[in-house]
């Protein structure tokens, strides 16, 4: 059975940075992504900042998806104690994408050594919208989007709007 192509290569994404303290006029982070989004020929849908609250993430997390192709979280990734958005997003994924935190842990540790074994960099798909949860840096971002996130976006997108099975 042929493997679906895409059909739209440009794709509304909604972003959400995770910080007690980063707000617009500070966050690198979304800023990149935002960037790197728009010059991969995305739109930015909405940007969007929620401190570092379980239930504050999953309300962000369920009014950015709407209206979006796709939405990328960026912080609160570590160990520390504040940073707990993998534990509000990932009971949200109706399916995972394993293979997306193993290869950017695989990349990241070419990159920073050891240090990669503790990212909770994970992704998944919550109500048909792909989510790409990241750590805070603009290091983290940059290789995220560009080695993984960008090239398969437009993939992803058509493996979920297909009527190929």
């Amino acid at each position: 059975m042929a493997h679906p192509q895409p059909t739209r290569t440009s794709l509304s994404v909604a972003i959400l940075t995770v910080s007690d303290t980063r707000k617009a006029a500070d966050d690198r982070s979304g800023a990149r992504i935002a960037m790197l989004l728009e010059e991969g020929g995305h739109a930015v849908g909405v940007r969007a900042w929620v401190k570092d609250d379980v239930d504050a993430i999953r309300i962000q997390v369920a009014t950015q998806l709407v209206g979006h192709d796709a939405l990328v979280v960026t912080g609160g990734t570590g160990l520390a104690p504040r940073d707990v958005t993998p534990e509000a997003i990932e009971p949200l994924f109706d399916k995972t994408i394993p293979g997306f935190g193993s290869l950017f842990r695989q990349l990241s540790y070419v990159e920073i050594g050891t240090a990669a074994m503790v990212s909770r960099a994970c992704a998944g798909i919550i109500a048909g919208v792909p989510t790409f949860v990241l750590p805070g840096s603009v290091g983290a971002v940059e290789l995220a989007m560009k080695q993984l996130i960008l090239p398969e976006l437009p993939h992803v997108h058509a493996l979920l709007h297909s009527s190929v099975s």
